[in-house]
C-alpha cells in the first residue's frame, strides 16, 4: 500500500517475482481499459513479466464499485491459492483493499426518485451544494472525503438520505473472517521527495499526451470512472473555465492532494508496516518469510 507515486509498482514487481507469484491490483482507475495514461498503470513489458489481476478488465460504460471488487477479488484469491502459497495484493486504492480485508455490508437500495432529485439538485447548485448537505449530515465521513467527486459526494448523500446514519455505521458491522494470513506493507518516501515525483510523473504523463486521451474521453466525461483526478483538470480546461497552465498546475495540486489523502487513510491503520525503500521492504519480508524470497 502507499500513495501514488512511492514506487508500488516496481516493488511489487520485484517481490512477486521472487515470490513466483501473480500480482491482484487494488486501484480503482486501473481497471479501466480506457483509461491509461492518467491511471499510472504498468506498462505492457511489466504486464507481460507478471500476471496481473483487475487491470483493463472493466470499460467506463460499467458500474463497479468497491462492494463487487472485494467479492471479485476474494473469489479469485481462493482459486489463486490452490495454486500458490502467497499473493501480492498492490494499490493505493483504501476502500478497495479494506473491501477485500474486511468485507463490506450489503448497502440498501436507493431509491429511482431521491437520486435522481439529488442529480438535479447538484446540477443546478453546484458541488458546494453537494458538499455543505454531506458535511451537515456526516462530518466525520467529509473530513476524509474527496469534497472535488461529485460522484462520491452524491453517493454518500444518496446513503445518508435513505439510512439516517453515518457511513461508518454501514460499513464493516462485521469484520470478515479470512482463511489466510495478511501481511501490511507500506511504500512511501519523505512528503517533499513524494510531491517532487508526483510533479515530474505528471510532466512525463503530459508529455505522453494526457490531454489527448482526455479528449478521446471527453463526450464520456459524466460517467462515474472519470470523476478522478488526473481528468477532470482536464474537461474543466476544455470547457473553457481556464488555460491550459492552470489545468497543469490544478493537475500536480489536486495529485498531491490525493496522494496526502491516501497517507491519511493509511495512517490508521497501525498494521502497516512502512517503508522508505524497496530493497528495505524486500529484506523484511524475507525474515518473515524464509526460504520464500
Amino acid at each position: 500500500m502507499g500513495p501514488t507515486a512511492a514506487g508500488k509498482t516496481a516493488a511489487a514487481l520485484t517481490v512477486a517475482e521472487k515470490f513466483h507469484t501473480e500480482i491482484i491490483s487494488a486501484d480503482s482507475r486501473q481497471f479501466f481499459k480506457e483509461l491509461n495514461i492518467g491511471t499510472a498503470k504498468p506498462s505492457a513489458d511489466e504486464l507481460k513479466k507478471i500476471t496481473h489481476h483487475f487491470i483493463n478488465n472493466k470499460s467506463i460504460h460499467e458500474e463497479y464499485d468497491a462492494g463487487q471488487y472485494g467479492r471479485d477479488a476474494l473469489e479469485l484469491i481462493h482459486e489463486l491459492f490452490k495454486k500458490y502459497d502467497w499473493l501480492m495484493m498492490v494499490g493505493g486504492s483504501g476502500l478497495y483493499i479494506k473491501a477485500v480485508l474486511e468485507g463490506f455490508d450489503e448497502m440498501p437500495e436507493i431509491d429511482k426518485n431521491l437520486r435522481e432529485e439529488i442529480q438535479h439538485r447538484y446540477r443546478e447548485l453546484g458541488i458546494e451544494w453537494l458538499q455543505e448537505q454531506v458535511r451537515n449530515l456526516d462530518p466525520d465521513y467529509f473530513a476524509s472525503a474527496d469534497r472535488q467527486n461529485p460522484q462520491r459526494l452524491m453517493r454518500a448523500l444518496e446513503l445518508l438520505q435513505t439510512t439516517q446514519q453515518p457511513l461508518k455505521d454501514l460499513h464493516l458491522k462485521k469484520k470478515a473472517e479470512l482463511p489466510f494470513e495478511v501481511i501490511k506493507v507500506g511504500l512511501t518516501v519523505p512528503r517533499e521527495k513524494l510531491y517532487e515525483r508526483i510533479n515530474l510523473r505528471l510532466d512525463a504523463m503530459i508529455a505522453s499526451g494526457l490531454f489527448e486521451e482526455a479528449r478521446q474521453l471527453y463526450p464520456f466525461r459524466n460517467l462515474n470512472a472519470l470523476q478522478t483526478v488526473g481528468y477532470r483538470e482536464i474537461f474543466d480546461f476544455m470547457d473553457g473555465f481556464y488555460g491550459y497552465e492552470e489545468a497543469v498546475r490544478l493537475l500536480k495540486r489536486n495529485t498531491r492532494r490525493y496522494a496526502k489523502r491516501q497517507l491519511t487513510w493509511f495512517g490508521r491503520n497501525k498494521e502497516i508496516t512502512w517503508f522508505e525503500s524497496e530493497p528495505e521492504m524486500v529484506k523484511w519480508l524475507a525474515l518473515r518469510m524464509p526460504g520464500k524470497l
